[in-house]
């Protein structure tokens, strides 16, 4: 039975989960189209109910946040709200207090309160750390202003504030730091690994607990040495605050982690003295939170929509955990339909590499294989809840999900094989990987599908051009099409993500060099694929502009394309009618040129058309 596109938009989205630091009740942040809340569970069998009501809280989505914390004593929650600025929330109700004002056009996140509960740490437009009394008084700047970004500050103890750190053109990934400051002496220290560290937070002993990936992964720190040493990552990258893949329990023994096997998750624990792990369950994990003898987390995998669980830690057998369901961020009905676990393939590439993809089987294959690639590009999709592949999958199509080089979650020489190669290494990898998949009988070049979008977007172009004929048809949205471009007017966190991708920014437009020859408007002419292409007018990271002077040149060449803008939406659809209609679009363009082609006749399209939405 095919699944409607209604059922697969619009549902709640769940994201940090925090117990209360006297284990009693846990609270969250809940996201619909229609606007964000937190709410609070009393874990003793009632429904949860809403906490927030005004302003809304500023929230995160699935396993990022930096939108709240929890007071120590358990009687309120600190957020960042939608007006920019930091507000107080008596738990379980009570007026709401604003404590910050960060100034028009600001905007604090990642609150965290001090054990003594009379601070809070935050962090003002990704790049000043801030500590406001909550009994009010000025605010103090805590951090040195030799960071171009900082994220989520934590309390090591009363005295001491810690944060994560870099400077541009490294992205976190590159290179970061963990800076900290006492607050009561004004001493500075520093903490730098061989590359990224991230998520630093103390554990009961006042030992430094992070992620770093001087071992050639993203492993679990305990102060200067490795506590988990294993090829698995145990965290994503940073590409927002409020990431939680490690927490200590609360006597500080044992340590729990999230584990990436190949795009796979599953949460872990060890023993802090003997080195002991143990499997806690199946499934990617993040938002992890440990008070008393629970332990939070969202859960989710291909067929288990996002979850907010609780676990049950009070025996020392972790098997014997059991886990409790809080809260679903999903429409019901889920449980009745063929979801599947996809398959972990590895291709050997043209040049000898090994190369990771993950393959989701349709229940009847028809011949119809779609490739669909992650944005980016520094980023993987993990094994979780997708409803986008589960509705091609019931239309009978096979599809693939490869981790081109630059990928996450197969270590650190992986990820920076991209550098000074993105728009090369990307298009090879992905063009073996659906060559693997034909060589395999899957599908052939009538009956495949390329789609991404972002980075994604940009990658699909790139195969366009250097293998006509690969492919069928393809699916863009948002496709970066001018690296110079989002190189000098992307928004401030992106802007430096070419420097090691592309190369070192040229002062100006260049004439030659990789900034031209792999923007996919300087080979439109090139891609004579049929392409359909969707972009938001208000998009702060890609101009819309990208879109519209891609689709133009295509056009005038001759090529099939049609380009669909949606008004007043940013990098990324949000608005549920838009992504109904991107559903139903792309559903009649794939289901026009495979169908067609099948039966030997052309498409019949025109050679460009651009589209307000709606129309």
């Amino acid at each position: 039975m095919t699944i409607p596109a209604e059922r697969c938009i619009g549902g709640p989205d769940l994201s940090e989960p925090r117990l209360a630091p006297n284990g009693s009740m846990v609270a969250y942040a809940r996201s619909t189209s229609g606007g964000s809340a937190l709410m609070l569970s009393l874990l003793d069998g009632t429904p949860p109910r809403q906490l927030s009501s005004y302003p809304p809280p500023r929230s995160g989505r699935g396993l990022g946040g930096g939108c709240w914390s929890w007071l120590p004593d358990s009687s309120a929650v600190v957020f960042a709200a939608t007006d920019g600025n930091v507000w107080m929330q008596p738990v379980p109700g009570g007026a709401v207090r604003r404590l910050t004002d960060v100034g028009e056009g600001r905007a604090a996140h990642a609150p965290s309160a001090s054990p003594g509960g009379d601070a809070v740490a935050y962090v003002v437009d990704q790049c000043e750390v801030w500590l406001q009394p909550v009994g009010g008084g000025p605010p103090r700047r805590l951090d040195d202003a030799g960071a171009d970004f900082c994220f989520d500050p934590t309390f090591l103890d009363q005295d001491e504030v810690a944060w994560q750190a870099w400077n541009v053109p490294d992205m976190a990934w590159d290179a970061s730091r963990i800076e900290r400051m006492n607050l009561r002496t004004g001493a500075r220290r520093t903490t730098i690994g061989t590359g990224a560290i991230q998520q630093p937070r103390s554990t009961p002993a006042g030992e430094l607990l992070c992620v770093r990936d001087d071992t050639g992964w993203n492993n679990v720190w305990l102060d200067d040495r490795v506590l988990v040493d294993e090829p698995f990552e145990h965290a994503g990258p940073t590409w927002g605050m409020g990431q939680r893949s490690v927490v200590p329990s609360p006597d500080g023994t044992r340590v729990a982690y999230t584990r990436n096997e190949a795009g796979f998750g599953r949460l872990c624990v060890i023993d802090a003295l003997t080195r002991e792990t143990s499997d806690v369950a199946r499934g990617v994990h993040g938002q992890l939170s440990w008070h008393g003898t629970r332990l939070a987390a969202l859960r989710t995998g291909a067929r288990t929509p996002p979850q907010l669980v609780v676990y049950d830690t009070g025996s020392t057998d972790v098997r014997s955990w059991e886990r409790t369901v809080i809260d679903i961020g999903s429409y019901s009905g889920w449980e009745g339909e063929a979801l599947v676990e996809p398959e972990a393939i590895e291709i050997v590439g043209r040049d000898g590499a090994t190369l990771h993809a993950r393959l989701y089987r349709a229940d009847e294959p028809t011949g119809r294989l779609i490739c669909w690639l992650h944005g980016g590009p520094i980023d993987q999709w993990q094994v979780t809840f997708m409803p986008r592949l589960a509705y091609w999958r019931s239309r009978g199509f096979d599809i693939l999900v490869p981790d081109h080089r630059g990928s996450t979650g197969h270590g650190r020489e992986y990820q920076q094989a991209m550098n000074q190669r993105w728009g090369d290494i990307d298009v090879a990898d992905t063009i073996d990987a659906i060559r693997h998949a034909h060589s395999k009988g899957l599908a052939d070049a009538t009956t495949t599908v390329l789609i991404g979008g972002s980075a994604g977007g940009f990658t699909v172009l790139g195969v366009l051009a250097a293998e006509p004929g690969l492919v069928r048809c393809a699916v863009v949205a948002y496709a970066v099409c001018d690296l110079f471009d989002i190189a000098v007017r992307g928004d401030r966190f992106e802007r430096h993500l070419t420097h090691h991708l592309v190369g070192p920014i040229p002062a100006s437009t260049p004439l030659d060099g990789p900034y031209v020859a792999r923007s996919p408007i300087s080979f439109a002419d090139r891609i004579t694929t049929p392409l359909l292409m969707f972009h938001g007018d208000n998009d702060p990271v890609v101009p819309v502009e990208q879109s519209r002077t891609m689709a133009a040149r295509i056009a005038a060449s001759g090529g099939v394309v049609e380009l669909i803008v949606y008004p007043g939406e940013g990098h990324g659809f949000r608005n549920p009618d838009n992504q109904l209609d991107e559903y139903r679009r792309t559903e009649a363009f794939i289901s026009t040129h495979i169908s067609t082609h099948i039966a030997g006749h052309s498409a019949g399209h025109s050679a460009g058309r651009i589209t307000p939405a709606g129309q």
